[in-house]
């Protein structure tokens, strides 16, 4: 997903601690690196796709004990009050834990390398230290995206608490780890105090984080993105989730500040978000290559690949109707498009296309050997075809987060999933109990 590195039917990619250092057709005869690549250890992938990690861009981890407890959800207001009204109140930090901790397991089970936690439940300092902490235990590149809830009781410690979080935990995990500001677009929801204006903005600006901005969709949140260019804090430290059906002006204000977006495509479509359609053409047209996210497992899926292919037939759908009946040719999207949103468009959202999202000699080796032999992929024709349309978590052989194995054979390294399976459970059984009064 390099430009400037093409790509190759076969080849090598020399790896030294964090880093990939080469990526060539034939290091060992390569004169400035055939001497490191001739000792080094090899990992033989012959039969499979090599590929940089998928980038995950806002998903909110907490929630993942509730999988699929909504999956015929109706719309935002049945997930506001079932989930973070009825729910969320229930949660200890120890279940914020365990829901993180799934939620990261996951998304490494399936390839994603790189994971936004958009953490909207942190009721005490606890609770947002035990989210952090499950980021930290699983090895993930882990961003900590910290917002107060929106309903229920709370210590209000947010946002001040964030100064703190920054200070102990930026760089965390030998640098995997990194906090930002979370906040919503206006105060439809949840009311002013965790709506993005000059305030937060300022808070992020003298802290040095970025910001994600979630619910960006509609009248409303048009009407706040051209009023954030007018006050000068609509800038590329936002990322801004969603951003389904916004006015022309407000696209054409995030297209002259250089913000990124956040597309969540099963989440626009099956949750119905505005026009229920993920905003990739509009994105596009305003210069913006947008990035992935997962959103919701309490009524979505867990995966990158079920998001690339939703988005790809949505987006090829919408342009081949649209042209339906005129002598207009179609504007469709590709495979290979959808792959660099989920990989290095997401990186940069994320605020770390320096260090990943590409196979790029320089950057952090997180990287995915993908078997294209298996039943489901074979035989080999187009890499990012296959990739796109063709893979699924089970062909992921390996996964490296700065070049350290989390997955490996096919299953996740140093977890007892057993156990894990247990606690999930019990954390569950405790979360509803609670919420039910009993």
């Amino acid at each position: 997903m390099d430009p400037d590195v093409p790509d190759m039917d076969s080849g090598d990619v020399l790896i030294i601690g964090t880093r990939i250092v080469a990526v060539g057709a034939d290091l060992r005869s390569d004169r400035e690196h055939g001497a490191v690549a001739a000792s080094a250890l090899v990992i033989d992938t012959r039969g499979s796709i090599v590929s940089p990690g998928f980038v995950d861009t806002h998903r909110h981890a907490w929630e993942s004990q509730l999988r699929r407890s909504i999956p015929d959800v109706n719309d935002l207001g049945d997930y506001v009050t079932s989930t973070l009204a009825g729910i969320a109140p229930s949660y200890t930090p120890h279940d914020m834990y365990v829901g993180t901790r799934l939620a990261a397991l996951t998304a490494l089970d399936s390839g994603i390398t790189s994971m936004l936690d958009f953490s909207h439940n942190s009721r005490t300092t606890a609770h947002s230290d035990a989210a952090i902490s499950a980021l930290i235990d699983t090895g993930i590149r882990g961003i900590h995206a910290s917002m107060g809830p929106h309903f229920g009781e709370w210590d209000h410690q947010w946002p001040a608490d964030l100064e703190r979080m920054v200070d102990a935990f930026q760089g965390a995990n030998d640098g995997l780890v990194s906090v930002r500001l979370a906040a919503l677009s206006t105060d439809e929801i949840a009311g002013p105090a965790i709506a993005y204006g000059p305030g937060l903005a300022a808070l992020a600006r003298d802290l040095g984080i970025w910001t994600s901005i979630d619910a960006v969709f509609g009248v409303p949140s048009s009407e706040a993105i051209v009023r954030w260019a007018e006050e000068g804090i609509l800038d590329p430290t936002l990322t801004l989730v969603h951003s389904t059906g916004l006015t022309p002006d407000a696209w054409a204000a995030m297209g002259h500040a250089g913000v990124s977006v956040s597309l969540a495509p099963t989440s626009d479509a099956q949750i119905g978000l505005e026009t229920a359609i993920p905003a990739v053409d509009e994105a596009l047209a305003a210069g913006i290559r947008p990035a992935l996210s997962i959103d919701v497992e309490v009524a979505l899926a867990s995966d990158m690949f079920t998001q690339m292919r939703t988005l790809h037939a949505i987006q090829r759908m919408r342009a081949t109707n649209g042209a339906y009946g005129s002598t207009r040719l179609p504007s469709r999207i590709t495979t290979r498009d959808v792959l660099d949103f989920a990989t290095l468009q997401g990186a940069k959202a994320n605020a770390l296309d320096h260090v990943t999202g590409s196979v790029t000699p320089g950057k952090d080796a997180d990287i995915l050997i993908v078997r294209a032999d298996d039943i489901n992929n074979m035989p080999l024709n187009d890499a990012v075809g296959t990739l796109v349309l063709g893979t699924d978590p089970r062909n992921i052989d390996t996964v490296l987060v700065a070049g350290n194995p989390r997955k490996w054979g096919g299953a996740l390294v140093g977890d007892d999933i057993d156990e894990l399976r247990d606690v999930v459970i019990r954390s569950r059984d405790d979360i509803t109990r609670r919420a039910a009064g009993q």
